[in-house]
């Protein structure tokens, strides 16, 4: 397999599951900007909607969008899927989780990688925006120092350490949210995650 990434975006979830899957890959890196790859490939050959991540297979094909490939994962590598409780459910329930940090924490950190200038009321908007949907991921979060969907790590967690990160990319403490600042040291300091970390340059 290969995947084509962003250091730090959201194609990090999956470079994370691989490394926890300790299964054989190699990476690419992509300039989304440019529309390349680091070798030089039109990124648009991979994937013609520009974005990472893209996950290609030895016989060729290519397996796009985030919430996909993650699930993708999850049933490929059991012990990155959903488990514990009754199985059928927890599958609903990761994709219950996937759905709303695709479509709603994620999309709440947009405006700030836009590139736009914002007046002070659109940037007091946009951190309100935020926040809320922070609160929200915390309250999905229990007391006990468990994961997402068990005491289990998952995919879903994979994906919510990536997108809470960018908080550190953007000014915005995460101290007012204490399970979620826990949860993501936690992860963070997994040894996939460090390996992760190392690998796109971000590591400190």
């Amino acid at each position: 397999m290969k995947l084509f990434y962003k250091s730090g975006a959201c194609s990090m979830a999956a470079h994370i599951l691989l490394n926890e899957a300790d299964v054989p890959y190699t990476l690419e890196k992509v300039d989304t900007d440019a529309g390349t790859t680091e070798n030089g490939t039109a990124y648009a050959q991979i994937n013609p909607r520009g974005y990472v991540p893209a996950l290609k297979f030895e016989d060729g094909s290519v397996l796009t969008e985030n919430v996909a490939i993650l699930t993708w994962l999850s049933e490929q590598f059991p012990q990155l899927g959903a488990q514990g409780g009754t199985s059928a459910l927890q599958k609903y329930r990761m994709l219950e989780a996937l759905s709303f940090l695709t479509s709603e924490l994620h999309k709440a950190f947009s405006p700030y990688f836009s590139g736009k200038t914002f007046t002070a009321e659109e940037s007091a908007r946009n951190l309100a925006a935020l926040r809320k949907k922070i609160s929200q991921f915390e309250g999905m979060l229990s007391d006990d120092g468990g994961y997402l969907l068990s005491e289990t790590f998952s995919v879903a967690d994979a994906y919510a350490f990536v997108i809470l990160n960018w908080t550190s990319f953007i000014g915005v403490a995460l101290t007012e949210w204490p399970r979620t600042t826990d949860y993501v040291n936690r992860i963070k300091a997994r040894p996939a995650t460090q390996r992760t970390l190392q690998e796109e340059g971000l590591a400190a």
